[in-house]
């Protein structure tokens, strides 16, 4: 759950309360495969519900690989043995990025079985196109558990084809009798539904052996593109995916997995975005603000990796910081959840759930937008996919269930021509009467501001193409070399960007949220 350390007993709350709400399996797993960040969660799930823990092996690298013994079969069994002393039920081959070949299958799938008396489980991600093959392997082998996914929406960076696997058991010593048909008329429905997500298409059109060179993991390899589009990169995919095993094999081919996964992908924009190198990076004499996350993975926020990282470069990052050596949540204070949620309920009228409040703990920003979102535009879930996504045509009309038995219809009149300030009155018809609403027309631009760059040493920039999402000095302030300035957010990536000198606040010259072009002068200093 989320991108960073949280109080143990905000983790505790959210096992309890999800298995209260009908979990049934957790699949816990560490980012860097690290029981003590695993320990706590496999024995709250254990001791507070009634639930099954499902402990992962994350796969990375390539056990088949005699050259490279850093994750051999010993690796992934010593694992599995220390998880199921810490009290897990099942053990999960997490293969995130499809990277388990059949022949490395076969050998980790029989390895495990003989080292431990848990039931095993195989998840992985199609991008390879070879997966299925996997999965037979596996079976073969003594597995118990594969995950797939029905015909229409898999393959890719999805699972391996569940009606192509039960038709390719049929027969086998091992098949599993499941109605062929039925799954292919679910599929049929499936696949209409997914016509309406086109925009959102990992634009990966057929399976690919690269994923072994890059070992990005599936989910995020859907993201990439769309990110890399986002700051004006799309171009550079090629450079993005180059930059991303460089930075990998540079830390020394972490395991890959939210939230390391984000690290590694943060640095590869971030190194294309700005033409480093691995050489940059460690170079003292070229002042770099990196990325927040990688920051993160630095101090140990992420938990503790089983190899030293590179000589010098948690110095580089952290400066004057020290980095965490225990579990980064022992740092952390408990939270009060019991005046929180209160104090939580008075802040966000209408999200009166303990669901609601352990969101905002868990994804605080996400929860904020969609709260602001709920104030302004009630619950969306209601409107029907097509019309949510591409609205309307002139004279089109819906019907919208707002409640069990309380059903609106929606006809869409006509727009008029924007106002001065670019705003359009858009009438409906609701039910027979016409209403109009006040819509701000966003494909109107208003007057370009002029972009300044920061050329000079005093002058601090945006290293990306995003959001400046907070300022955090004023005019007047008085700061020392790498005192925090100001934030920027660029998909999903934030980067907290510091002075490069002691000195005074002369010039703030944007406000927050405004979006800003790739050093682009934000703070001057004197």
């Amino acid at each position: 759950v989320g991108y960073k350390a949280y109080p143990d007993n905000v983790i505790q709350a959210f096992i309890v309360e999800s298995a209260q709400m009908g979990v049934d399996v957790f699949r816990v797993f560490d980012s860097l495969n690290w029981i003590e960040g695993m320990r706590m969660s496999i024995e709250t799930i254990a001791k507070e519900t009634e639930s099954l823990a499902q402990a992962c092996v994350c796969y990375t690298g390539d056990i088949t690989d005699t050259k490279d013994n850093r994750f051999g079969l010993q690796y992934y069994v010593d694992l599995a043995r220390h998880l199921e002393d810490a009290g897990a039920h099942m053990i999960a081959i997490k293969d995130m990025a499809g990277l388990l070949k059949p022949q490395a299958a076969e050998i980790l799938v029989h390895g495990l079985k003989e080292a431990v008396d848990l039931p095993i489980h195989l998840h992985t991600h199609d991008t390879s196109s070879i997966q299925s093959t996997t999965y037979l392997k596996a079976i073969e082998s003594g597995v118990d558990i594969v995950d797939v996914a029905i015909s229409s929406m898999s393959g890719l960076t999805s699972q391996p084809n569940f009606n192509s696997m039960v038709a390719m058991l049929e027969g086998h010593p091992r098949e599993n009798h499941i109605d062929l048909d039925s799954l292919n008329s679910y599929s049929d429905y499936w696949e209409s539904v997914r016509t309406f997500y086109y925009p959102f298409e990992t634009e990966l059109k057929a399976g690919t052996a690269e994923v072994y060179k890059h070992e990005i993991p599936g989910g995020q390899y859907s993201n990439l593109r769309p990110q890399a589009r986002g700051l004006g990169l799309e171009d550079r995919f090629d450079d993005i995916k180059n930059n991303y095993k460089a930075f990998n094999d540079f830390l020394g081919g972490i395991v890959k997995v939210t939230p390391s996964s984000k690290v590694i992908g943060d640095m590869a924009m971030f190194m294309t975005t700005n033409d480093y190198s691995i050489e940059d990076i460690m170079d003292p004499s070229i002042n770099i603000d990196f990325p927040d996350s990688f920051k993160s993975l630095m101090r140990g926020d992420l938990g503790q990796w089983s190899s030293p990282w590179p000589e010098g470069l948690q110095k580089r990052v952290l400066k004057e910081e020290e980095p965490y050596t225990t579990r980064p949540n022992a740092q952390l204070p408990k939270v009060d959840l019991k005046s929180g949620f209160e104090q939580f309920k008075k802040e966000h009228p209408g999200f009166d759930e303990f669901t609601d409040y352990l969101s905002s703990l868990l994804y605080p920003k996400v929860l904020e937008d969609f709260y602001q979102h709920w104030l302004a535009y009630g619950d969306v879930s209601k409107i029907p996919t097509k019309p949510f996504f591409y609205g309307l045509k002139k004279g089109e009309e819906i019907a919208v269930d707002i409640v069990i038995g309380k059903t609106i219809i929606v006809e869409y009149l006509n727009t008029n021509e924007p106002d001065k300030n670019g705003h359009r009155l858009v009438f409906f018809r609701i039910n027979g009467d016409i209403r109009a609403v006040s819509v701000q027309d966003n494909t109107i631009t208003s007057e370009a501001r002029v972009i300044v760059k920061a050329t000079k040493e005093n002058e601090v920039g945006s290293p990306l193409l995003g959001r400046l999402s907070k300022i955090l000095v004023s005019v007047g302030d008085k700061v020392k070399a790498n005192d925090e300035l100001f934030i920027i957010e660029a998909m999903k990536m934030e980067s907290t960007i510091s002075s490069p000198m002691d000195g005074t606040v002369k010039n703030v010259l944007l406000p927050e949220k405004t979006m800003v072009e790739q050093g682009e002068l934000i703070v001057e200093l004197e």
